[in-house]
């Protein structure tokens, strides 16, 4: 048994040096070409000050113990509240940023990435700057490729490869369990709608990586999910209802998720009543899209731990 464990060991960090080796075939070496979802850039020297408008390359970069010089004006999850404070500058926000106070700090390297993709041409122009958006097809490839990205740039390798190896094992502890719970559905709520999303969508990552049975295998793949009723979730009867509570996420006052679903409809269904319910961690699984190194890994535990029943 230690022997397989061993191997099993073994074999993780395999995946994860051969993934290294993909991204760079030389470690910390610059100039350090970067390629990333707008194109490449090439990085002169390791960065010293950093302007971080991508949340989730923010989460990666608390994970591998490097901070940013300055953030935009923004909700933090509760892992990089730090950056909320008045001490850390801010440079706008994750849509607008402002150019002057990012032309202040002269800035070694930009990092934008989802909502702030599109500001990527404009930054540029003023330091180098990365895209690291990610593909939603491919989350769990894209958060790990983005990871091994950020280790290089900030010299950070033996870190990401070791925290990118225990990501591996949770994953593949999880998908054991998923493999075995039955159906799931997952659904966002605010403003008293419900949108659900399946495989090879937004939140799909909890069918196409972390293997749970799609208890609606056809939903709509676009952003905003499928828009769904009551009605809806009790036809499918999922043997688990994974929620993300938007309003919660953003802060905005509206009905809470939980009160939301305790009606007579939902408690007809199987997860109702077999109390699998979880409300997802909604900051980590709507405001990083599950894209930051650290919000995946605390999500894959906290599926994890539902499905030993420690909800």
């Amino acid at each position: 048994m230690q022997f397989w464990k061993s191997q099993v060991r073994r074999g993780l960090l395999g995946g994860v040096m051969a993934l290294a080796a993909v991204v760079s075939s030389q470690s910390h070496a610059f100039p350090l070409t970067v390629d990333h979802a707008s194109g490449k850039t090439a990085i002169e020297a390791e960065p010293k000050k950093t302007v971080v408008f991508d949340l989730a390359s923010l989460d990666t970069m608390h994970a591998l113990g490097v901070e940013a010089s300055a953030v935009p004006e923004a909700k933090y999850v509760n892992q990089l509240a730090a950056y909320a404070e008045k001490s850390v500058p801010k440079v706008g926000s994750l849509f607008e940023p402002n150019y002057e106070a990012v032309n202040a700090l002269t800035p070694d390297l930009i990092i934008v990435g989802g909502r702030s993709a599109p500001k990527y041409a404009d930054l540029s122009k003023l330091a180098p700057t990365i895209d690291m958006t990610v593909d939603t097809k491919d989350l769990l490839g894209s958060v790990k490729k983005n990871t091994l990205k950020l280790a290089e740039v900030f010299n950070k390798q033996d870190m990401a490869t070791e925290q990118l190896a225990k990501l591996d094992k949770s994953i593949a502890a999880l998908k054991e369990k998923a493999g075995k719970a039955g159906s799931g559905l997952i659904i966002l709520t605010t403003g008293g709608k419900i949108s659900a999303y399946g495989p090879g969508s937004r939140f799909g990552i909890l069918h196409d990586a972390f293997g749970f049975a799609a208890a609606a295998p056809n939903l709509s793949t676009s952003n905003h999910g499928q828009a769904v009723s009551f009605e809806f979730i009790h036809k499918t009867d999922p043997q688990w209802l994974f929620v993300i509570d938007r309003d919660g996420a953003i802060g905005r006052e509206g009905v809470a998720a939980s009160k939301l679903l305790d009606n007579e409809l939902i408690h007809k269904t199987t997860a109702w009543k077999k109390k699998q319910i979880v409300y997802l961690n909604a900051m980590d699984w709507y405001l990083l899209g599950s894209a930051g190194l650290t919000a995946m890994q605390q999500n894959v535990d906290q599926l994890s731990k539902a499905l030993d029943g420690q909800q």
